[in-house]
């Protein structure tokens, strides 16, 4: 359930600017307006309680906050989700700075996840970066990660596969075609086809919202690949594993934690792939 999406805060915004430093123009500038990709605040509520507020682009609300669920380990699948509500929220009312309104996302999901939730008594505070916000130990960090299964198609995602999915993924950026600084996450099949591409300001939020989008149609283990506007990072390689995505695609190259995790987890993960080149850093379980 979502109310009215015309009270949302919008993806893109403009803003008047001066651009300085341009062929032809006055030292002082010329006067522009350019559009800026939004960052808006997202309270994710589970069962009532407040669990993560996280700094997002404001659309495929839903399929961001199941993503989240799935690939923190809140949810183990999407049946636990019950219901998900999404509703905006006046920067008054949450007590922001004016103009900074946010959304807020009820989810309610199954008792036993939600124990489970309260359990591990962490408490995010998201931002676009990086980060580990609330843990509290390393064995916080939840760094280790269960085999994938044994896949006989993975060898089947090669650079030519690869290649054209990363290919064909900027002409369906269109934030960012607008407004830049916005990441992408795409699931292709075997032949490299590209079915969903998802948009965000935060590379962990774009996966997460392609990852609910994927668990919403029950393709959440469908032989693929996941294919990221950015770096290899250990998170998205754990998200991907926690979710049964068993190989991944990156533009940018992956940190060394990254594909360490890829390699304990048997995710396949090909980095800096960009045309005619890419690196494969794992070659995954089943790849031989």
């Amino acid at each position: 359930m979502t109310d009215d999406i015309a009270a949302w805060p919008s993806s893109l915004s403009r803003h008047a600017v001066q651009v300085v430093g341009e062929a032809g123009a006055p030292p002082e500038g010329t006067a522009r307006e350019l559009v800026l990709a939004a960052e808006v605040p997202i309270a994710l509520v589970f069962n009532g309680i407040s669990h993560a507020v996280m700094m997002a682009t404001p659309q495929d609300i839903e399929a961001f906050a199941l993503g989240f669920a799935l690939s923190e380990g809140i949810l183990d699948n999407a049946d636990d989700c019950r219901d998900i509500e999404v509703r905006a929220v006046a920067a008054a009312e949450a007590g922001l700075p004016p103009g900074v309104d946010a959304i807020e996302v009820r989810l309610e999901i199954s008792t036993r996840a939600f124990e489970r939730m309260k359990g591990r008594r962490r408490s995010l505070a998201g931002r676009t970066g990086c980060g580990v916000c609330g843990v509290e130990s390393f064995a916080g960090l939840e760094l280790g990660s269960e085999q994938l299964p044994l896949h006989d198609w993975l060898p089947r995602i090669d650079l030519p596969v690869v290649l054209r999915a990363i290919d064909a993924m900027p002409p369906r950026q269109l934030i960012n075609a607008d407004a830049g600084a916005v990441h992408a996450a795409g699931w292709a099949t075997l032949c490299g086809e590209l079915h969903e591409v998802l948009e965000d300001v935060g590379r962990h939020n774009a996966l997460d919202k392609l990852i609910g989008t994927l668990a919403r149609s029950k393709r959440l283990g469908e032989p693929g690949f996941v294919v990221l506007s950015s770096r290899g990072s250990h998170e998205l390689v754990r998200k991907c594993a926690r979710t049964g995505i068993a190989a991944l695609a990156t533009i940018s190259a992956p940190t060394a934690m990254g594909v360490r995790m890829a390699e304990l987890a048997g995710l396949r993960l090909w980095g800096l792939c960009r045309s005619p080149r890419g690196v494969l850093y794992a070659p995954g379980r089943g790849a031989g």
